[in-house]
């Protein structure tokens, strides 16, 4: 007879508005997680292109290793490490199967994919989760960057639009998302890794203001 009962959840958050069911796939993915970079095979990883976005000592950190073939520009190899909870390592190991598949992925293509297309292949995740799928994103893109250094094809680089908002640090609204994902929630929090205000303090509303948004964005 087919069980009806409502599923329960495997993480239950501390909002009792809201729980965390983790899909199948995701939890596969994070118990048997997919070309993943173990210490013994640092050091012997062939690679030209690297990325990394966040830090362990803050928050999420996630680390791509790639190997581009030069003449076909397919993604031949995709090793990562990830510094974060379930939803992240489970992010970043599809992705790496999407790298990968139909004999590996164009980096045109590759930096085509979404956010919402490494969530749809893990069949969901808890909405307090997603920023975990677009540090996956984020990641990715640096590394390519990184590719495109090495073989001197500098005009190919993409960088995001960028506001600068302390105009007298530099410091740009990219800085401030960067910040956020990277887990400052306050401005104090935000001001320590950025030093945002403290060089035109003028500013300091409308970081306050982005500060709000990018949490939303990404926390709810």
């Amino acid at each position: 007879m087919k069980n009806t009962k409502r599923q329960k959840s495997d993480v239950v958050s501390r909002d009792k508005k809201e729980n965390w069911v983790y899909t199948e796939r995701v939890k596969d993915h994070f118990f048997n997680p997919r070309n993943f970079l173990t210490t013994d095979m640092e050091g012997k990883m062939k690679y030209n292109a690297l990325g990394m976005v966040g830090s362990a000592a803050c928050g999420d950190m996630m680390k791509i290793w790639l190997l581009i073939d030069e003449k076909t520009e397919r993604i031949k190899d995709a090793k990562w490490q990830t510094f974060g909870c379930a939803s992240a390592i489970a992010s970043t190991s599809m992705l790496s199967v999407m790298l990968l598949e139909n004999g590996g992925m164009k980096i045109e293509d590759a930096l085509k994919i979404k956010p919402q297309d490494i969530m749809e292949r893990l069949g969901g995740l808890p909405n307090r989760k997603i920023h975990c799928s677009v540090l996956g994103d984020k990641a990715l893109q640096s590394a390519i960057n990184d590719y495109f250094r090495r073989t001197g094809q500098n005009d190919r680089i993409r960088v995001e639009g960028k506001k600068v908002i302390d105009k007298v640090l530099n410091v740009t609204d990219h800085d401030i998302e960067e910040a956020v994902l990277e887990g400052a929630h306050t401005f104090e929090e935000l001001q320590k890794k950025t030093k945002v205000g403290t060089g035109d303090p003028t500013c300091i509303p409308e970081a306050e203001q982005l500060l709000r948004f990018y949490k939303e964005k990404y926390f709810g």
